[in-house]
């Protein structure tokens, strides 16, 4: 891995894989869902969306053409803190996708017609999350954790903010949000001649020239509160959060490594008592998600109402016993290999890898090898993993549901854990 800091002050992150013929480049920019306001909810995403829309020299559909002519991929994404533009093509092709990316981020036209149609297409897809329960039940999970916080807010925005959005707006928090500070390129690939290619960047971005500095931002409190919302399924759709890691946090690693356990595999507790030992649902997992200076631990479930109190209380159950026991030496020797195993594969594409350089360089600032990482993970002890524990269950839990009744949900004691936990410390168990 290699950084480079071009003539403006933009930051570059690549590294060379040799062995294959492909190069992932990505624009990362540190902004999301979380740097907005209620009045401005989905601007972010807005923005992400009319990149795409034309510049000066390409149309919406000349853009397209650009990556279809020479067989390339190319998206964006918007999450909570930041969002990605990237593509993936052919070595021999990079100059062509710096090319077409870089006038997309730094000459979209913003046009109000274009605007005017894009707006609806977005109006559409919070429409189809409001039709998808078992994504619409996550929406409801962050806003139940987190309450009024931005972190509580939907990445897709409100439809009748989006309604009064115009292209003024948006050039508005671009000049605010899009600076160099805020901005990361990633490449990773068969760069070849890192020279030729810093050489290549430097003639597209450095009329990149926006500064700013970053954003304080709030830490978010968990609010552990519990929300549910009415809607004719043929399941309900259940999510149950705890208190989780940052994303820099010491203790990151021994809560990928309880997730794997509880719910982030076809071996984990949960998979394996819920859906294959008692057959009450498809989909029932766990997960994690780190953001600046917060996490939090997701467990979901999607089931038929008449099997939703069952599914509740072995999910409860479950999560008492995490409480009182912890985890088992055997799981956390299992789990240190299952992560390490998961990780080293994730890390064989240009693609997975561009990503981990970005995030990592925009999120953090700094960089690991493999080996610092597998080394960490191998250093995870069970103190570590009591002192998650320890963190996880100091609050009431927060619930979301999406479904016919909220009986089952509201019948759930959320505090319980807590003295769970508490009568387990006191017991030196």
């Amino acid at each position: 891995m290699n950084k480079i800091v071009l003539s403006n002050g933009l930051r570059v992150v690549m590294e060379n894989i040799p062995t294959g013929r492909s190069v992932a480049f990505g624009i990362w920019v540190k902004t999301g869902s979380r740097n907005e306001t209620p009045d401005i909810n989905g601007i972010s995403h807005f923005i992400e969306h009319m990149l795409f829309k034309g510049t000066d020299r390409f149309d919406a559909k000349g853009i397209a053409e650009q990556f279809d002519a020479i067989g390339g991929n190319l998206n964006a994404f918007t999450a909570k803190e930041y969002t990605c533009y990237y593509t993936k093509v052919l070595d021999e092709h990079l100059p062509i996708a710096v090319d077409v990316l870089s006038d997309m981020f730094l000459k979209s036209q913003l046009d109000p017609e274009e605007l005017a149609k894009e707006r609806n297409v977005i109006l559409e897809e919070i429409s189809m999350c409001e039709d998808t329960p078992d994504d619409l039940v996550h929406e409801l999970m962050s806003t139940a954790a987190y309450g009024s916080h931005p972190l509580g807010m939907t990445i897709l925005g409100q439809k009748d903010v989006l309604l009064g959005m115009g292209p003024d707006d948006l050039r508005s928090y671009m000049k605010k949000q899009y600076t160099v500070e805020n901005t990361v390129i990633s490449l990773a690939g068969n760069i070849g001649n890192e020279e030729a290619v810093v050489q290549l960047l430097e003639r597209y971005f450095a009329g990149f020239d926006n500064p700013g500095s970053e954003a304080a931002l709030t830490p978010p409190e968990f609010q552990g509160e519990l929300l549910f919302q009415r809607k004719k399924t043929e399941q309900n759709h259940i999510c149950l959060s705890l208190p989780g890691c940052a994303i820099d946090d010491p203790l990151q690693y021994a809560m990928v490594l309880l997730n794997n356990t509880i719910g982030g595999g076809m071996s984990s507790r949960l998979f394996q008592e819920i859906r294959e030992k008692r057959g009450l649902a498809y989909s029932v997992y766990s997960y994690h998600s780190a953001q600046a200076d917060s996490g939090l631990f997701t467990v979901y479930a999607g089931t038929a109402p008449k099997q939703t109190r069952e599914v509740l209380e072995l999910t409860k159950e479950m999560l008492a016993d995490l409480a009182a026991k912890g985890l088992s030496e055997d799981e956390l020797s299992k789990g240190k290999e299952q992560l390490k195993g998961s990780l080293i594969l994730s890390l064989e594409g240009a693609s997975s890898r561009m990503n981990r350089l970005g995030k990592n360089e925009l999120m953090l600032g700094r960089h690991e090898s493999l080996d610092d990482v597998i080394e960490r993970i191998q250093n995870v002890s069970m103190k570590d993993v009591d002192a998650l524990l320890d963190r996880m269950f100091a609050r009431p839990l927060a619930a979301a549901m999406v479904g016919t009744s909220d009986k089952p949900i509201l019948n759930v004691r959320r505090d319980d854990l807590v003295a769970i936990r508490a009568n387990s410390q006191a017991s030196g168990l």
